[in-house]
């Protein structure tokens, strides 16, 4: 007997159809991203350093799985990154989509600096060591962790990666100012994205940080875009679709062979 309304029931085709879309689509479009975002699992824990903390969980059909920290961008957790995360998850990953704002969101430039200038950075080590650990030890994960993040959460993707040794560090554009010795902690190889005209994330900066990435004996892999920064968006002025899209193919290539073999 099926106990669903005809509205549930028209729903669910909805949502069905939306997830069928190819990615960008469903992130330039807000009412798709936030019906796809709907869909994942709320998870709630307490960090070691006793902070409740909450994230958004995106479950493939097969499982166990590999699992992935997804990382916002400035504006904070949006539905374009938790949907994002359910785009992971159908590619086979068990993929969290965490809140470093703690529920608050950006909708002005002015506003997302304000957000990323006020983070407690200890707090957002805490947070996400803690959602590592989560990951490991989730019935439904292999083990095995990866992180990935744009713009501000690429460059917390590689914080994290130093709070807690992963098997896999994905950067698009994000902050990587870093010594050799703070990246002493890195155990898993990093794959970055970068733009040749972004004035933020620069070649001067990328290439520092592969400098010390170097004389850490660190392996990773470099990819440049003839774009700009955040240029993976499909919501912003600076998306550029070949681009984001030969760097989505190169990030599965990349997870694939360092979280599922």
């Amino acid at each position: 007997m099926n106990d669903q309304s005809p509205i549930d029931m028209r729903r669910r085709t909805m949502i069905k159809g939306v997830a069928s879309l190819p990615l960008a689509t469903i992130l330039a479009n807000p009412a798709y991203a936030e019906a796809v975002a709907e869909q994942l699992e709320e998870v709630n824990i307490t960090t070691p350093g006793g902070r409740d903390v909450t994230a958004w969980l995106a479950v493939p059909e097969t499982t166990p799985a590999p699992a992935l920290v997804v990382i916002h961008e400035w504006w904070g957790l949006t539905d374009e990154v938790r949907a994002a995360a359910a785009e992971y998850a159908k590619e086979g990953y068990l993929a969290l989509a965490i809140d470093l704002y703690q529920g608050k969101v950006g909708t002005t430039v002015q506003e997302a600096m304000g957000l990323r200038q006020a983070l407690d950075v200890e707090a957002s080590e805490d947070t996400v060591g803690a959602w590592v650990d989560y990951l490991r030890a989730e019935p439904r994960s292999t083990g095995k962790v990866g992180t990935v993040g744009w713009c501000f959460g690429g460059g917390w993707s590689l914080n994290t990666s130093l709070e807690r040794p992963v098997d896999a560090t994905v950067i698009y554009y994000g902050n990587v100012e870093k010594t050799a010795e703070e990246l002493e902690a890195l155990e898993g190889p990093v794959l970055g994205h970068f733009g040749t005209q972004d004035r933020m994330i620069n070649d001067q900066m990328v290439a520092g940080f592969e400098a010390a990435l170097k004389e850490a004996g660190k392996t990773y892999t470099i990819h440049w875009y003839d774009a700009n920064h955040a240029f993976a968006n499909p919501t912003g002025m600076a998306y550029d679709e070949e681009d984001a899209k030969l760097s989505w193919e190169r990030t599965l290539a990349f997870l694939e062979e360092h979280l599922k073999s």
